[in-house]
């Protein structure tokens, strides 16, 4: 069912922080800042040879990224996401298999503009899962 591993995502306070760290220090090459206001994230990627690094920052206080921050001031890794071939399908037998959806069990369109869900971390060995379609 599992895919290659698309992303692993870090919390940060500041992206343009995190965006000159990688770009002038590390040397990375950073995507745009794009701002998902439905997720409540500004997002960055950072590509690299064998997968990504996605940088989340607040849009606001009632973002689930506020929250995370608030219990992790110093920001850290949010979540890991997998790629999925069908994303219905895995959701189905993930249900089957006894892990949760979390929100309401259907995808939402997320920052690569294809289908998302997220696993309850505790289902996932307390790591928050993503699951993106491709």
């Amino acid at each position: 069912m599992l895919g290659r591993l698309n992303h692993v995502a870090i919390a940060v306070k500041d992206i343009a922080v995190a965006i000159r760290t990688y770009r002038e220090t590390l040397g990375a090459e950073i995507s745009e800042p794009q701002d998902l206001p439905e997720h409540g994230v500004r997002v960055v990627f950072v590509t690299l040879p064998n997968t990504k690094i996605e940088f989340l920052e607040p849009l606001g206080a009632a973002s689930p990224i506020a929250k995370f921050l608030e219990k992790n001031p110093d920001g850290g890794m949010h979540h890991l996401c997998y790629e999925v071939g069908d994303i219905l399908a895995a959701r189905d037998a993930l249900i089957a298999g006894g892990l949760r959806i979390l929100g309401d069990g259907e995808p939402k369109i997320g920052a690569h503009g294809k289908p998302v869900l997220f696993l309850h971390p505790k289902d996932c060995l307390g790591t928050l899962t993503e699951l993106e379609e491709v």
